[in-house]
């Protein structure tokens, strides 16, 4: 049987981009609101999903505030649709009941 991906198991990371899946893109204040965490534990998680290649960062300048938005890569849903199949074979039949 096949392993979970242990960077899409942490709830935080499974969570980013499970709602990147539904959008184009993202930015950093509504992924901090619909995860309810904090500033910097989101930062490092996003910093680990981009270094993965799961997710495309952009950071800019917004008339003076910094904006960083984040869009789910080919890879990132690739990635997504393996853990969501092989959470399905872990679960067998159960799922059905």
């Amino acid at each position: 049987m096949r392993g979970l991906d242990p960077l899409l198991h942490s709830q935080l990371r499974l969570a980013v981009v499970s709602l990147l899946l539904s959008v184009e893109e993202a930015d950093f204040s509504y992924l901090k609101d619909k995860t309810q965490a904090t500033s910097g534990n989101l930062s490092v998680q996003i910093d680990k999903l981009s270094e993965a290649g799961y997710i495309e960062v952009r950071k800019e300048i917004i008339g003076k505030k910094p904006r960083t938005s984040c869009r789910l890569t080919d890879k990132g849903r690739d990635a997504l649709n393996e853990y969501v199949s092989t959470l399905k074979e872990y679960l067998g039949g159960m799922l059905d009941k």
